[in-house]
């Protein structure tokens, strides 16, 4: 698993590759924490993630109670399939902002 930083316009782009699972959810969540704690606006790219646990969600279920909490937003980006399949069948693609790329973010 590997995270990437980036920024676009007033977001923070948090890139995820290849799989969250409970072993690195940890990281994932200080990743994104740490974001949230500098104010910034997060976009989490799911385009190059494989897999995703339960830790993994609660990690994406927590990260966007914090931003709500604060005021900030918070969407995925590019979730397709085993990812987003999860998203689905939990019902979190009715609660999570789903967007289909990063241009989106500018609509």
């Amino acid at each position: 698993m590997q995270i990437t930083l980036s920024d676009f316009g007033r977001f923070k782009v948090v890139k995820l590759t290849g799989e969250v699972d409970l072993h690195n959810s940890r990281e994932v969540k200080k990743a994104l924490f740490d974001q949230i704690d500098k104010q910034a606006h997060l976009a989490v790219d799911f385009s190059e993630l494989d897999y995703i646990d339960s830790s993994g969600m609660a990690t994406l279920v927590e990260t966007f109670n914090l931003s709500k909490t604060r005021k900030l937003e918070f969407h995925i980006i590019g979730a397709s399939g085993a990812p987003l399949q999860v998203l689905q069948l939990t019902r979190l693609d009715s609660v999570f902002s789903l967007l289909s790329s990063l241009d989106a973010l500018q609509e």
